[in-house]
């Protein structure tokens, strides 16, 4: 992992990830959070997870985004939270089975982060 660009999370799969699996460890997230540097860690119900809130001029482009990360997560099997409200998409990753963060985690925030950039073009 060492080495790793934000470019290469984004090329990468998520891995089926087992309950039995640890948390990214706080080695592997000090690693990790640079390559994604706009996300926020944060704790939630004793969970750590990975957030953002994405801007929009309206709710029809918040909307559009909202479902492009959907289908995103779909394809990849591994599903964030998400908030839509007018002009803006609050985005959550963290892995439920283990309660905390994944690797997964990371590779899906930066593959919403492209999203993100490609769809202000």
């Amino acid at each position: 992992m060492s080495g790793t660009t934000e470019e290469q999370l984004v090329g990468m799969r998520c891995t089926a990830c087992r309950g039995d699996e640890p948390p990214a460890s706080d080695q592997e997230i000090a690693k990790l959070k640079p390559l994604i540097p706009d996300w926020v860690l944060l704790e939630r119900e004793g969970e750590k997870r990975l957030e953002r809130v994405f801007k929009f001029g309206n709710f029809a482009e918040a909307l559009a985004f909202t479902n492009k990360i959907g289908a995103i997560a779909e394809f990849e099997g591994h599903h964030p939270a998400l908030l839509t409200e007018w002009g803006k998409v609050t985005v959550a990753w963290w892995t439920h089975k283990i309660k905390g963060l994944h690797r997964n985690d990371f590779i899906m925030a930066a593959k919403t982060d492209q999203a993100f950039a490609e769809s202000q073009k």
